[in-house]
Protein backbone atom coordinates (compact mmCIF):
# COMPACT_ATOMS: atom_id res chain seq x y z
CA UNK A 1 0.00 0.00 0.00
CA UNK A 2 1.35 3.73 -0.88
CA UNK A 3 -1.09 5.57 0.98
CA UNK A 4 1.81 7.55 2.94
CA UNK A 5 3.01 9.06 -0.33
CA UNK A 6 -0.30 11.77 -0.27
CA UNK A 7 1.74 13.49 2.36
CA UNK A 8 4.60 13.90 0.58
CA UNK A 9 5.70 17.41 0.25
CA UNK A 10 4.12 19.75 -2.84
CA UNK A 11 7.03 19.71 -4.97
CA UNK A 12 6.11 16.04 -5.39
CA UNK A 13 2.86 16.48 -6.54
CA UNK A 14 3.60 15.56 -10.27
CA UNK A 15 3.96 12.20 -9.31
CA UNK A 16 0.33 12.05 -8.40
CA UNK A 17 -1.31 15.23 -10.16
CA UNK A 18 -4.94 13.89 -9.59
CA UNK A 19 -3.99 15.14 -6.14
CA UNK A 20 -3.40 18.80 -6.81
CA UNK A 21 -6.08 20.81 -4.77
CA UNK A 22 -8.98 21.90 -7.12
CA UNK A 23 -11.35 23.36 -5.15
CA UNK A 24 -12.09 27.23 -5.01
CA UNK A 25 -10.92 29.07 -2.36
CA UNK A 26 -14.00 28.94 0.45
CA UNK A 27 -15.31 25.47 0.05
CA UNK A 28 -15.85 23.88 2.67
CA UNK A 29 -14.51 20.22 2.38
CA UNK A 30 -15.81 16.91 3.51
CA UNK A 31 -15.62 15.80 6.67
CA UNK A 32 -14.10 12.15 7.67
CA UNK A 33 -16.45 9.92 9.98
CA UNK A 34 -15.99 6.63 11.93
CA UNK A 35 -16.71 3.01 10.50
CA UNK A 36 -17.28 1.01 13.91
CA UNK A 37 -16.46 -2.24 12.27
CA UNK A 38 -14.58 -3.87 14.93
CA UNK A 39 -14.74 -1.35 18.01
CA UNK A 40 -17.96 -0.56 19.54
CA UNK A 41 -18.93 2.88 19.27
CA UNK A 42 -18.00 3.97 22.64
CA UNK A 43 -15.48 2.93 24.82
CA UNK A 44 -14.85 5.50 27.46
CA UNK A 45 -12.04 3.46 29.73
CA UNK A 46 -10.31 3.16 26.50
CA UNK A 47 -10.28 6.67 25.42
CA UNK A 48 -13.06 6.51 22.50
CA UNK A 49 -16.15 8.14 24.54
CA UNK A 50 -17.52 10.40 21.75
CA UNK A 51 -15.92 9.66 18.07
CA UNK A 52 -19.48 9.58 17.02
CA UNK A 53 -19.60 13.36 17.34
CA UNK A 54 -17.97 14.19 14.41
CA UNK A 55 -21.50 14.07 13.20
CA UNK A 56 -21.84 11.09 11.47
CA UNK A 57 -20.93 7.60 12.00
CA UNK A 58 -21.44 3.84 10.67
CA UNK A 59 -22.34 0.81 12.99
CA UNK A 60 -21.80 -3.04 12.07
CA UNK A 61 -24.15 -4.65 14.56
CA UNK A 62 -23.19 -8.33 13.71
CA UNK A 63 -19.74 -7.93 13.93
CA UNK A 64 -19.22 -7.00 17.35
CA UNK A 65 -19.10 -9.48 20.36
CA UNK A 66 -22.04 -12.04 21.06
CA UNK A 67 -23.63 -10.15 23.25
CA UNK A 68 -24.58 -7.30 20.85
CA UNK A 69 -24.80 -9.52 18.02
CA UNK A 70 -27.71 -11.62 19.66
CA UNK A 71 -29.76 -8.58 20.82
CA UNK A 72 -29.59 -6.88 16.90
CA UNK A 73 -30.72 -10.81 15.75
CA UNK A 74 -33.64 -10.58 18.33
CA UNK A 75 -34.86 -6.98 16.32
CA UNK A 76 -34.39 -9.08 12.53
CA UNK A 77 -36.63 -11.51 13.95
CA UNK A 78 -39.05 -9.16 15.50
CA UNK A 79 -39.30 -7.61 12.35
CA UNK A 80 -39.55 -11.07 10.66
CA UNK A 81 -42.69 -11.61 12.83
CA UNK A 82 -44.08 -8.21 11.89
CA UNK A 83 -43.64 -9.13 7.69
CA UNK A 84 -45.39 -12.37 8.29
CA UNK A 85 -48.48 -11.03 9.54
CA UNK A 86 -50.86 -11.27 6.66
CA UNK A 87 -53.11 -8.08 6.39
CA UNK A 88 -54.57 -9.19 3.01
CA UNK A 89 -57.35 -11.06 3.68
CA UNK A 90 -60.96 -11.02 2.93
CA UNK A 91 -62.66 -11.51 6.45
CA UNK A 92 -62.77 -7.80 7.65
CA UNK A 93 -62.28 -8.96 11.58
CA UNK A 94 -59.33 -11.18 10.70
CA UNK A 95 -58.20 -8.09 8.79
CA UNK A 96 -58.78 -5.95 11.28
CA UNK A 97 -57.34 -8.21 14.31
CA UNK A 98 -54.20 -8.44 11.75
CA UNK A 99 -53.65 -4.74 11.62
CA UNK A 100 -53.53 -4.57 15.07
CA UNK A 101 -50.89 -7.84 15.02
CA UNK A 102 -48.65 -5.88 12.71
CA UNK A 103 -48.42 -2.96 14.84
CA UNK A 104 -48.07 -4.49 17.67
CA UNK A 105 -44.81 -5.86 16.46
CA UNK A 106 -43.71 -2.74 14.74
CA UNK A 107 -43.76 -0.60 17.66
CA UNK A 108 -42.38 -3.39 19.25
CA UNK A 109 -39.33 -4.08 17.08
CA UNK A 110 -38.36 0.02 17.00
CA UNK A 111 -38.52 0.04 21.13
CA UNK A 112 -36.18 -2.68 20.57
CA UNK A 113 -34.04 -1.41 18.01
CA UNK A 114 -34.03 2.04 20.04
CA UNK A 115 -32.43 0.78 22.95
CA UNK A 116 -29.73 -0.97 21.12
CA UNK A 117 -28.71 2.35 19.62
CA UNK A 118 -28.88 4.32 22.96
CA UNK A 119 -28.52 2.46 25.74
CA UNK A 120 -26.46 -0.34 24.38
CA UNK A 121 -24.01 1.06 21.95
CA UNK A 122 -24.29 4.41 23.67
CA UNK A 123 -25.15 6.50 20.37
CA UNK A 124 -27.53 9.52 20.58
CA UNK A 125 -29.35 9.18 17.36
CA UNK A 126 -31.45 12.42 17.68
CA UNK A 127 -27.73 14.38 16.73
CA UNK A 128 -25.47 12.36 14.94
CA UNK A 129 -26.31 11.01 11.87
CA UNK A 130 -25.90 6.54 12.17
CA UNK A 131 -25.80 4.21 9.18
CA UNK A 132 -26.27 0.68 9.75
CA UNK A 133 -25.14 -2.06 7.81
CA UNK A 134 -27.52 -4.79 7.27
CA UNK A 135 -27.26 -7.92 5.02
CA UNK A 136 -29.48 -8.00 2.28
CA UNK A 137 -30.83 -11.70 3.39
CA UNK A 138 -32.17 -9.85 6.65
CA UNK A 139 -33.82 -6.93 4.22
CA UNK A 140 -35.52 -9.87 1.95
CA UNK A 141 -36.57 -12.16 4.48
CA UNK A 142 -38.36 -9.16 6.78
CA UNK A 143 -39.88 -7.28 3.17
CA UNK A 144 -37.94 -4.11 3.88
CA UNK A 145 -39.39 -4.05 7.52
CA UNK A 146 -36.27 -4.32 9.09
CA UNK A 147 -35.13 -1.23 7.06
CA UNK A 148 -37.99 0.94 8.19
CA UNK A 149 -37.52 -0.36 11.94
CA UNK A 150 -34.29 0.98 12.48
CA UNK A 151 -34.90 4.36 10.27
CA UNK A 152 -37.74 4.87 12.63
CA UNK A 153 -35.18 3.99 15.65
CA UNK A 154 -33.33 7.00 14.58
CA UNK A 155 -30.95 5.59 12.09
CA UNK A 156 -30.09 7.84 9.06
CA UNK A 157 -29.11 5.46 6.83
CA UNK A 158 -29.16 1.47 5.63
CA UNK A 159 -25.87 0.46 3.87
CA UNK A 160 -26.31 -2.59 1.80
CA UNK A 161 -24.20 -4.12 -0.26
CA UNK A 162 -24.21 -2.50 -3.60
CA UNK A 163 -24.66 -5.88 -5.59
CA UNK A 164 -27.73 -6.84 -3.76
CA UNK A 165 -30.67 -4.50 -6.10
CA UNK A 166 -33.32 -6.63 -5.04
CA UNK A 167 -32.58 -6.22 -1.60
CA UNK A 168 -32.13 -2.05 -1.93
CA UNK A 169 -35.64 -2.52 -4.11
CA UNK A 170 -37.23 -4.05 -1.07
CA UNK A 171 -36.04 -1.78 1.35
CA UNK A 172 -39.04 0.59 -0.12
CA UNK A 173 -36.77 3.53 1.21
CA UNK A 174 -35.86 7.33 -0.79
CA UNK A 175 -32.76 7.53 -1.91
CA UNK A 176 -31.76 9.45 0.61
CA UNK A 177 -31.85 6.69 3.09
CA UNK A 178 -30.09 4.41 1.54
CA UNK A 179 -26.09 3.64 1.22
CA UNK A 180 -24.75 1.26 -1.38
CA UNK A 181 -21.43 -0.69 -0.35
CA UNK A 182 -18.88 -1.96 -2.68
CA UNK A 183 -15.35 -3.12 -2.48
CA UNK A 184 -13.14 -1.23 -4.67
CA UNK A 185 -11.44 -4.29 -6.75
CA UNK A 186 -9.06 -2.06 -8.83
CA UNK A 187 -11.31 -1.48 -12.22
CA UNK A 188 -12.93 1.68 -12.22
CA UNK A 189 -14.82 1.13 -15.08
CA UNK A 190 -16.17 -1.79 -13.50
CA UNK A 191 -16.93 0.39 -10.44
CA UNK A 192 -18.20 2.88 -12.69
CA UNK A 193 -21.08 0.59 -14.36
CA UNK A 194 -22.12 -0.75 -11.29
CA UNK A 195 -22.50 2.85 -9.59
CA UNK A 196 -24.76 3.65 -12.21
CA UNK A 197 -26.80 0.59 -11.98
CA UNK A 198 -27.59 1.32 -8.55
CA UNK A 199 -27.97 5.07 -9.27
CA UNK A 200 -31.54 4.93 -9.74
CA UNK A 201 -31.96 3.30 -5.70
CA UNK A 202 -29.88 5.48 -3.80
CA UNK A 203 -27.78 8.49 -4.04
CA UNK A 204 -25.04 7.61 -1.84
CA UNK A 205 -22.55 4.87 -2.52
CA UNK A 206 -19.71 3.65 -0.48
CA UNK A 207 -16.52 2.51 -1.74
CA UNK A 208 -14.12 0.06 0.36
CA UNK A 209 -10.47 0.81 0.05
CA UNK A 210 -8.19 -2.07 1.31
CA UNK A 211 -5.23 -1.42 -0.37
CA UNK A 212 -3.50 0.52 -4.26
CA UNK A 213 -2.27 3.94 -4.80
CA UNK A 214 -3.19 7.21 -3.25
CA UNK A 215 -4.86 7.66 -6.93
CA UNK A 216 -7.44 5.10 -6.51
CA UNK A 217 -9.06 7.33 -3.64
CA UNK A 218 -9.34 10.34 -5.67
CA UNK A 219 -10.70 8.50 -9.10
CA UNK A 220 -13.45 7.13 -6.90
CA UNK A 221 -14.51 10.43 -5.73
CA UNK A 222 -14.54 11.77 -8.73
CA UNK A 223 -17.31 9.09 -10.10
CA UNK A 224 -20.10 11.19 -8.06
CA UNK A 225 -21.08 14.16 -9.31
CA UNK A 226 -24.11 16.62 -8.92
CA UNK A 227 -25.01 15.80 -12.30
CA UNK A 228 -25.63 12.11 -11.57
CA UNK A 229 -26.64 13.19 -8.63
CA UNK A 230 -24.72 10.16 -6.46
CA UNK A 231 -22.28 11.07 -3.58
CA UNK A 232 -19.35 8.94 -2.95
CA UNK A 233 -17.70 7.89 -0.11
CA UNK A 234 -14.20 5.85 0.07
CA UNK A 235 -14.02 3.87 2.67
CA UNK A 236 -10.56 3.32 4.17
CA UNK A 237 -9.71 0.25 5.66
CA UNK A 238 -7.85 -0.76 8.84
CA UNK A 239 -5.02 -2.09 6.47
CA UNK A 240 -5.20 1.51 4.64
CA UNK A 241 -5.06 3.30 8.36
CA UNK A 242 -2.18 1.19 9.86
CA UNK A 243 -0.27 1.49 6.52
CA UNK A 244 0.90 5.17 7.37
CA UNK A 245 4.39 5.75 9.40
CA UNK A 246 2.21 7.71 12.45
CA UNK A 247 -1.39 9.43 13.23
CA UNK A 248 0.21 13.04 11.55
CA UNK A 249 0.56 11.35 8.37
CA UNK A 250 -3.14 9.68 8.53
CA UNK A 251 -4.75 12.71 9.11
CA UNK A 252 -2.46 14.47 6.07
CA UNK A 253 -3.56 12.01 3.65
CA UNK A 254 -7.21 12.25 4.87
CA UNK A 255 -7.45 16.28 4.26
CA UNK A 256 -6.11 15.83 0.48
CA UNK A 257 -8.83 12.94 -0.14
CA UNK A 258 -11.33 15.16 1.20
CA UNK A 259 -10.42 18.44 -0.66
CA UNK A 260 -11.59 16.47 -3.52
CA UNK A 261 -15.67 16.61 -2.29
CA UNK A 262 -16.61 19.94 -3.40
CA UNK A 263 -19.30 21.09 -1.08
CA UNK A 264 -19.01 18.27 0.91
CA UNK A 265 -20.23 16.00 -2.41
CA UNK A 266 -18.57 13.10 -1.40
CA UNK A 267 -16.57 11.96 1.78
CA UNK A 268 -14.01 9.70 3.72
CA UNK A 269 -14.85 7.42 6.41
CA UNK A 270 -11.91 5.42 8.42
CA UNK A 271 -12.46 2.11 9.93
CA UNK A 272 -12.01 1.78 13.84
CA UNK A 273 -9.64 5.07 14.08
CA UNK A 274 -8.59 6.04 17.52
CA UNK A 275 -9.88 9.57 19.08
CA UNK A 276 -6.31 11.00 18.07
CA UNK A 277 -6.31 9.40 14.66
CA UNK A 278 -10.12 10.75 13.86
CA UNK A 279 -9.26 14.09 15.77
CA UNK A 280 -6.68 14.61 13.56
CA UNK A 281 -8.14 13.97 10.34
CA UNK A 282 -10.96 16.21 11.48
CA UNK A 283 -8.96 18.71 12.49
CA UNK A 284 -6.73 18.10 9.42
CA UNK A 285 -9.53 19.07 7.29
CA UNK A 286 -10.41 22.50 8.62
CA UNK A 287 -7.98 25.84 7.65
CA UNK A 288 -7.29 29.08 9.91
CA UNK A 289 -5.26 31.93 9.18
CA UNK A 290 -4.51 32.83 12.78
CA UNK A 291 -0.96 32.61 13.47
CA UNK A 292 -1.48 30.57 16.06
CA UNK A 293 -2.96 28.24 14.57
CA UNK A 294 -6.19 27.62 16.51
CA UNK A 295 -9.90 27.22 15.32
CA UNK A 296 -12.57 30.07 16.19
CA UNK A 297 -15.26 27.89 17.93
CA UNK A 298 -18.67 28.63 18.87
CA UNK A 299 -20.66 26.42 21.61
CA UNK A 300 -23.94 25.99 21.03
CA UNK A 301 -27.10 24.23 23.24
CA UNK A 302 -29.16 21.42 21.28
CA UNK A 303 -31.55 24.24 20.55
CA UNK A 304 -28.64 26.28 18.89
CA UNK A 305 -28.68 28.92 21.55
CA UNK A 306 -24.88 30.15 21.78
CA UNK A 307 -23.61 30.11 24.87
CA UNK A 308 -20.02 31.42 24.27
CA UNK A 309 -16.97 32.07 21.95
CA UNK A 310 -13.88 29.70 22.78
CA UNK A 311 -11.13 28.48 20.68
CA UNK A 312 -10.01 24.74 19.30
CA UNK A 313 -6.70 23.15 18.54
CA UNK A 314 -6.14 20.21 16.97
CA UNK A 315 -5.13 18.68 20.44
CA UNK A 316 -8.46 20.05 21.96
CA UNK A 317 -10.43 18.00 19.22
CA UNK A 318 -8.54 14.87 19.82
CA UNK A 319 -9.24 15.35 24.09
CA UNK A 320 -13.04 16.16 23.47
CA UNK A 321 -13.64 13.33 21.40
CA UNK A 322 -11.54 11.14 24.36
CA UNK A 323 -13.69 11.82 27.30
CA UNK A 324 -17.18 13.21 25.52
CA UNK A 325 -17.01 16.67 26.95
CA UNK A 326 -16.37 20.21 25.93
CA UNK A 327 -12.66 20.77 25.84
CA UNK A 328 -10.96 23.52 24.52
CA UNK A 329 -7.53 25.38 23.99
CA UNK A 330 -6.80 28.42 26.94
CA UNK A 331 -4.68 31.25 25.47
CA UNK A 332 -4.16 32.22 28.38
CA UNK A 333 -2.42 29.31 29.83
CA UNK A 334 -1.52 28.56 26.69
CA UNK A 335 -3.14 24.53 27.25
CA UNK A 336 -6.12 22.58 27.21
CA UNK A 337 -8.90 24.04 28.87
CA UNK A 338 -11.26 21.22 29.94
CA UNK A 339 -14.09 23.20 30.70
CA UNK A 340 -16.09 22.40 34.35
CA UNK A 341 -12.93 20.80 35.81
CA UNK A 342 -12.39 23.52 38.41
CA UNK A 343 -15.52 25.25 38.20
CA UNK A 344 -17.55 21.93 38.37
CA UNK A 345 -19.63 23.27 35.04
CA UNK A 346 -18.63 20.94 32.76
CA UNK A 347 -20.32 20.36 29.37
CA UNK A 348 -21.68 16.66 27.92
CA UNK A 349 -20.41 16.93 24.37
CA UNK A 350 -22.94 16.20 21.38
CA UNK A 351 -21.61 17.33 18.22
CA UNK A 352 -19.11 18.94 16.42
CA UNK A 353 -19.57 20.90 13.06
CA UNK A 354 -17.50 23.00 10.82
CA UNK A 355 -18.98 26.20 9.20
CA UNK A 356 -20.02 26.77 5.52
CA UNK A 357 -15.75 28.39 4.98
CA UNK A 358 -14.57 25.61 6.90
CA UNK A 359 -12.60 27.83 9.34
CA UNK A 360 -14.72 27.51 12.12
CA UNK A 361 -15.92 25.18 14.49
CA UNK A 362 -19.17 24.31 16.53
CA UNK A 363 -19.62 22.61 19.74
CA UNK A 364 -22.99 21.45 20.61
CA UNK A 365 -23.20 20.77 24.23
CA UNK A 366 -25.24 20.38 26.90
CA UNK A 367 -24.16 22.84 29.83
CA UNK A 368 -24.02 21.26 33.25
CA UNK A 369 -23.36 21.98 36.36
CA UNK A 370 -24.28 20.92 40.32
CA UNK A 371 -24.84 24.90 42.15
CA UNK A 372 -25.87 26.42 38.69
CA UNK A 373 -26.13 25.57 34.95
CA UNK A 374 -23.27 28.33 33.85
CA UNK A 375 -21.14 28.62 30.94
CA UNK A 376 -20.02 31.76 31.84
CA UNK A 377 -17.59 32.55 34.61
CA UNK A 378 -20.03 35.47 35.67
CA UNK A 379 -22.70 31.98 36.34
CA UNK A 380 -24.86 32.77 33.74
CA UNK A 381 -25.94 30.10 31.02
CA UNK A 382 -24.04 32.75 28.36
CA UNK A 383 -21.73 34.94 27.91
CA UNK A 384 -24.46 37.41 27.07
CA UNK A 385 -25.96 37.19 30.05
CA UNK A 386 -29.29 35.96 30.98
CA UNK A 387 -31.27 33.78 28.00
CA UNK A 388 -34.46 35.90 26.69
CA UNK A 389 -37.54 34.00 25.91
CA UNK A 390 -38.43 30.57 26.05
CA UNK A 391 -35.11 29.09 27.86
CA UNK A 392 -35.86 32.19 30.27
CA UNK A 393 -39.16 30.82 31.09
CA UNK A 394 -36.91 27.13 31.58
CA UNK A 395 -34.87 28.72 33.89
CA UNK A 396 -37.30 30.29 36.33
CA UNK A 397 -39.65 27.60 36.22
CA UNK A 398 -36.70 24.93 37.58
CA UNK A 399 -36.28 27.99 40.11
CA UNK A 400 -39.97 28.27 41.10
CA UNK A 401 -39.90 24.75 41.63
CA UNK A 402 -37.16 24.51 44.14
CA UNK A 403 -37.94 27.80 45.83
CA UNK A 404 -41.90 29.28 45.03
CA UNK A 405 -42.25 32.94 46.91
CA UNK A 406 -45.63 33.32 48.86
CA UNK A 407 -48.62 33.09 46.42
CA UNK A 408 -46.86 31.60 43.30
CA UNK A 409 -49.13 30.88 40.70
CA UNK A 410 -46.68 28.38 38.97
CA UNK A 411 -46.42 26.53 42.74
CA UNK A 412 -50.18 25.90 42.71
CA UNK A 413 -49.47 24.79 38.88
CA UNK A 414 -46.47 22.47 40.48
CA UNK A 415 -48.56 21.01 43.16
CA UNK A 416 -52.08 20.93 41.86
CA UNK A 417 -52.18 17.72 38.83
CA UNK A 418 -55.80 18.08 38.04
CA UNK A 419 -55.39 22.50 37.55
CA UNK A 420 -52.31 21.86 35.45
CA UNK A 421 -54.10 19.56 33.04
CA UNK A 422 -57.47 21.85 33.10
CA UNK A 423 -55.13 24.79 32.02
CA UNK A 424 -53.72 22.71 29.16
CA UNK A 425 -56.80 21.83 27.70
CA UNK A 426 -58.50 24.89 28.21
CA UNK A 427 -55.61 26.91 26.82
CA UNK A 428 -54.85 24.52 23.60
CA UNK A 429 -58.76 25.02 22.70
CA UNK A 430 -57.98 28.84 23.25
CA UNK A 431 -55.00 28.82 20.59
CA UNK A 432 -57.10 26.58 18.34
CA UNK A 433 -60.20 29.19 18.30
CA UNK A 434 -57.78 32.03 17.84
CA UNK A 435 -57.81 33.79 14.71
CA UNK A 436 -55.99 36.82 14.13
CA UNK A 437 -52.28 36.33 14.01
CA UNK A 438 -51.73 38.64 17.33
CA UNK A 439 -54.29 36.51 19.46
CA UNK A 440 -52.29 33.29 17.77
CA UNK A 441 -49.11 34.59 19.24
CA UNK A 442 -50.58 35.27 22.71
CA UNK A 443 -52.25 32.09 23.14
CA UNK A 444 -49.15 30.35 22.06
CA UNK A 445 -47.38 31.77 24.55
CA UNK A 446 -49.72 30.39 27.09
CA UNK A 447 -49.70 27.21 25.95
CA UNK A 448 -45.83 27.38 26.02
CA UNK A 449 -45.89 28.90 29.50
CA UNK A 450 -48.76 25.78 30.60
CA UNK A 451 -46.33 22.68 28.95
CA UNK A 452 -43.14 24.12 30.35
CA UNK A 453 -44.78 23.79 33.37
CA UNK A 454 -45.23 20.40 33.32
CA UNK A 455 -42.15 19.81 31.62
CA UNK A 456 -40.50 21.04 34.59
CA UNK A 457 -42.20 19.32 37.19
CA UNK A 458 -40.82 16.49 35.20
CA UNK A 459 -37.73 17.17 34.83
CA UNK A 460 -38.04 17.67 31.06
CA UNK A 461 -36.00 20.31 29.47
CA UNK A 462 -35.98 21.88 25.96
CA UNK A 463 -33.41 20.35 24.70
CA UNK A 464 -34.83 17.11 25.58
CA UNK A 465 -38.21 18.54 23.68
CA UNK A 466 -35.72 19.78 20.52
CA UNK A 467 -33.63 15.61 20.71
CA UNK A 468 -37.27 14.35 20.63
CA UNK A 469 -38.43 16.55 17.43
CA UNK A 470 -35.03 15.44 15.47
CA UNK A 471 -35.52 11.83 16.28
CA UNK A 472 -39.04 11.99 14.75
CA UNK A 473 -37.09 13.71 11.37
CA UNK A 474 -35.58 10.29 10.62
CA UNK A 475 -38.74 7.75 11.13
CA UNK A 476 -39.84 6.91 7.38
CA UNK A 477 -43.09 5.42 8.60
CA UNK A 478 -46.11 7.84 9.73
CA UNK A 479 -49.18 7.38 10.82
CA UNK A 480 -52.43 8.74 9.71
CA UNK A 481 -52.71 11.75 12.62
CA UNK A 482 -56.42 11.44 12.95
CA UNK A 483 -57.77 12.77 15.97
CA UNK A 484 -58.36 10.20 18.90
CA UNK A 485 -62.03 9.95 19.99
CA UNK A 486 -61.68 9.29 23.34
CA UNK A 487 -59.38 12.17 23.98
CA UNK A 488 -61.86 14.59 22.40
CA UNK A 489 -64.18 13.30 24.57
CA UNK A 490 -61.72 13.61 27.42
CA UNK A 491 -61.09 16.98 26.76
CA UNK A 492 -64.74 18.03 26.40
CA UNK A 493 -65.24 16.98 29.58
CA UNK A 494 -62.94 18.98 31.14
CA UNK A 495 -64.23 21.90 29.12
CA UNK A 496 -67.58 21.23 30.42
CA UNK A 497 -67.00 21.34 33.80
CA UNK A 498 -65.12 24.25 34.14
CA UNK A 499 -68.11 26.29 31.94
CA UNK A 500 -70.42 24.50 33.53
Amino acid sequence: VCAPLLVEKISKYHRFPCLLPNHPSGTMTSLPYPSFVSDIPVDVDGGRAALSAVGKCRIYPEAYSEDYATEFRAIVDKNLEQSKVNTDVADKDEKDKNKKLKKKFMKQGVAMAKKYLTETLGLDVSIVDVQIVVSAKDILETDGCLAACLLDAGCDAIVIAGTELSAIDAAKLPRDRVVAHFDYSGDISTLQESLEAVSALVNTVSVGLSSGSPQAAVEILRLGTKENDVRVVVHLSSEVRNSFANDDELAAAVAEISKHCKDGWGGVTIVDPTAKQLGLSFAGCMKTDRDDRLYTTVVCTRSGEALGLVYSSKESVVAALECGRGVYYSRSRQGLWRKGDTSGHYQTLHRLDVDCDGDALRFTVTQRGDDVVAFCHLNTLTCWGEPRGVRHLEGTLKERLKSAPAGSYTKRLFDDEELLRDKLVEEAQELSEAESPEHVAEELADVLYFAMVRAAKAGVSIDDAVAELDRRARKVTRRKGDSKAERIAAGNEILNKKTG
